[in-house]
Formats: structure tokens, sequence, C-alpha cells
């Protein structure tokens, strides 16, 4: 394999729209450069995307901040691209499926966060990758044919993978139904259909949440910079993955302004809930913070529910809030089409019953006792989840940096299955979906 500059085989092309018309792209880590419209109703003026750029089918297209993380796609559907981003036309007999491939692969997002350059003074959340500098590097360049066989296999593997991560997925929603069905038949009664929830001990009090705990949205974004006190931040995909979050947790790093590091750092006993989602099914899951952890606030498109200790406790709130009836009301609050979000006031007004707090402690130990299987199976299957990633990272990377041939290998895909073409797309993506648009 040749090593070769990448201008040699990219050329850059700036093509402005100048009259707005047209569907706007936006990028996803796992799933590519896709339709706005798929994530979000907003609908932009033509005048407002006038000087927006360009992509045309076949093009490798780079978000220059965020090339680091492997923010390269191709463009399947012509259409309108931010003017950040960064259109590439190749010049070259190059297969574009092999060099997304590469792109991502981490040593070559390794590369890319070595060579982006910070913009203005102190910020480092604003890192670029310069096109000149892009250019400039140098990359691993199969013969043609060669990667054209490699992009053919990694797509019937991916395939594969995205089947076998769906049924995953789907044995967790499972799991799911079964904690929140345990939890609900500890709180409430069973009532007739078309009834509403009582709880369980008529004796319980329902309760609205903005009287037992203070609701208070997070505005800590990612960006970070070296003036502003440098924390770790909890963030939508670690509230929607964990059931808790403490000490142990692994959180990336951020910066935070000392008055958000006033409103939003983490106590244990606080309770994080999404406030936004893609799918009105995934609004306020429920993460409860086990431990004080130091240094440590709370993301965007997060809440944090903190327990007026003296009437409820984070636990049983944790509790409650997974309880049908509970999800039921925000999931009737939540608003939106192709993004759904619930507001301060919507969390606050929902009610859940609340025996007192020495029953709060007798029935969360009773929960824990119950669930504990439960929890082990879904954490087992996450775990699961997250090694298939990983194995799949290793792999591509061995493929595509030319340490494993896989010229005359081939991966069996099932034909008519659903799972087939299931999404498996990493949970980045949420995130990804929920900053484009706002």
């Amino acid at each position: 394999w040749r090593s070769r500059r990448i201008k040699t085989f990219l050329r850059e092309v700036d093509e402005r729209s100048g009259t707005g018309e047209g569907a706007l792209l936006t990028m996803r880590r796992a799933s590519g450069l896709v339709p706005l419209s798929d994530f979000s109703d907003k609908v932009a003026e033509p005048e407002r995307l006038r000087h927006y750029k360009l992509a045309s089918s076949g093009q490798v297209v780079m978000n220059p901040m965020q090339a680091g993380n492997g923010m390269f796609a191709i463009c399947y559907t012509p259409g309108l691209i931010s003017p950040d981003y960064r259109a590439f036309e190749l010049t070259d007999d190059a297969d574009a499926r092999y060099l997304i491939a590469l792109f991502k692969s981490e040593a070559m997002r390794a590369t890319f966060r070595a060579e982006s350059k910070g913009l203005g003074n102190g910020t480092a959340g604003f890192l670029r990758l310069y096109p000149e500098r892009f250019g400039s590097l140098f990359a691993p360049f199969p013969p043609p044919e060669e990667q054209r066989r490699i992009a053919d296999f990694l797509d019937a593997y991916t395939a594969e993978v995205h089947r076998l991560i769906a049924a995953k997925r789907r044995t967790i929603a499972a799991l799911i139904e079964r904690k929140r069905s345990i939890i609900t038949n500890r709180l409430y009664a069973i009532s007739d259909a078309g009834s509403p929830p009582s709880p369980i001990n008529p004796d319980w009090p329902f309760r609205a949440i903005k009287r037992i705990a203070n609701v208070s949205f997070s505005s800590v974004d990612k960006h970070i910079y070296e003036h502003e006190r440098q924390v770790r931040v909890c963030n939508y995909v670690d509230v929607y993955k964990n059931d808790r979050v403490g000490l142990a947790t692994p959180l990336r790093e951020g910066s935070v302004t000392e008055v958000e590091y006033e409103n939003y750092a983490l106590k244990a006993g606080d309770v994080i809930v999404t406030k936004d989602s893609e799918d009105w099914k995934d609004i306020c899951v429920p993460c409860l913070v086990t431990d004080d952890i130091p240094d440590t606030v709370c993301g965007y498109h997060l809440a944090i529910l903190r327990p007026k200790t003296e009437q409820i406790s984070g636990e049983y709130l944790y509790f409650a809030l997974l309880a049908a009836p509970t999800t039921w009301q925000f999931h009737k609050a939540a608003t939106g089409i192709t993004r759904y979000g619930i507001g301060k006031n919507e969390i606050g007004a929902a009610v859940v019953p609340l025996p007192p707090r020495t029953e709060q402690d007798e029935i969360c130990h009773a929960l824990a006792l119950e669930l504990e299987s439960v929890d082990a199976a879904k954490d087992k299957v996450s775990r699961e989840i997250d090694l298939i990633l990983e194995f799949r990272d290793s792999l591509i990377a061995a493929i595509v940096t030319g340490q494993l041939d896989v010229r005359e290998a081939a991966v069996r895909v099932v034909e008519g299955d659903d799972l087939a073409d299931a999404t498996a797309t990493d949970e980045e993506d949420m995130e990804d979906a929920l900053d484009a648009v706002d």
C-alpha cells in the first residue's frame, strides 16, 4: 500500500447555494449526512440559507470542529450543508466508503486531534482541523480495487453488527419494561381499565414534584474554556445509559463558570432526567446520583430534580419517576413532532404517591432486592453492546490500515430479516441530533 497526502485524492470544493433552496443536511457520528428534517420540525427560511454550501452525491464531507471525533460522511443525497462543513471531491479512483472508515479509525482521529488548532485565546472547545493541514497529512491508500473489496466487506460486517445490537437493545427494552412493571406494582393499586391510578396504600397522598423537589434545567454545553473552572460533565448519554452515576462513572471533561457550578454541581440524592429527545418515550428517563461527586456538573438537555429530603429521598423519587403512571404524565406533557421536549412547569406538575419517609426507605430496600436480577441482566447486555462496538472499532481500524487482510473474506447477511436493516446507531447520535437543532 502507498502512503499519500490526503490532498492528492481529495479536492475541496466550495459552492454556495445563492438561493437557499434544497434539503438542509446535518451530520451524525453513526448515521452520516442526513436531512435535518428527519430529526427536527424546525424549518429555516431560504433567505437564511443562501450562504450555505452545496453538497453533491459522492462527495466526502467533514465537520472540521469534530474531525478528531470522526465526523466524516459521504453525501448520498444532494443538499445544503453548514458553511462550517467542508466538502471534498475524489480526485482519484478511490472508494469514498473506504476513506470514511479510515478517517473514523482511532489512529486517524488521534492525528486529526493533534493537528487541530484552537480558535481565539484558550478555547479548547473550538478546536478546528483546517483543510490545508488536513490535506497535507499522509494516509494509507491501497489500490482502488482493494479499497472496494475492503468497503464491501465492511458494509456487510457492519450490517451484521447492527443486526446483533438491535436484538440486544430490544432485550434491554424488555428488561426496562419489566423493571417498570415491578415498581408500578409496588407503588400503585391495580385498577380497572380507564380508571385513574391510585396508591397501593390509600393513606399515601399524591404530591406534585415541584412541592417535594427543586427542578432546574442545566445550561452547561460541551465547550471547554481555559479561563473557566475545569470539571467533569454528566451528559445526556450518561443519564440515558445508566440507572445511577457516582464516583466510579466515567464522564467527559468540561468547563463552567462559577455561577454554573453553583447551580448545576451534582450532589448525592439528585435525580437527573432527560428533558429533550427524538422519541417521546425517552422523555424524563431518570438517573440517580449516588455520591457527592467533586467538580462534576449536570450537562445540557437534562434537568436536575433535587429532593427536599425532609419529605422524600432521592432513591424513592427515582423509583417513583420510573413507575408507569408517572412516565405517562411526562409523555402526555411532551411537545414536538420529530423532536420532543418538556418544560420545567410540566415536570413540576407531575404527581407521585408520597409515603412517610420511613416507608419510603422500606420500599426502596424491597425494590432494590426485587430488581437486583433485572438490573444485573440489563447491565450485562449493555456491557455486551459496549464490547461489540469496541471490537468493531478495533477490527475496522486493523482492516483499513492493512493489518488484517479481508480481500477474500465475506460476511453473510440474513436476507429478509427486519433486524438486518435496523440502524444500531451509537448513543452519541442522540446528542448530535439534539445539539444540531438548538
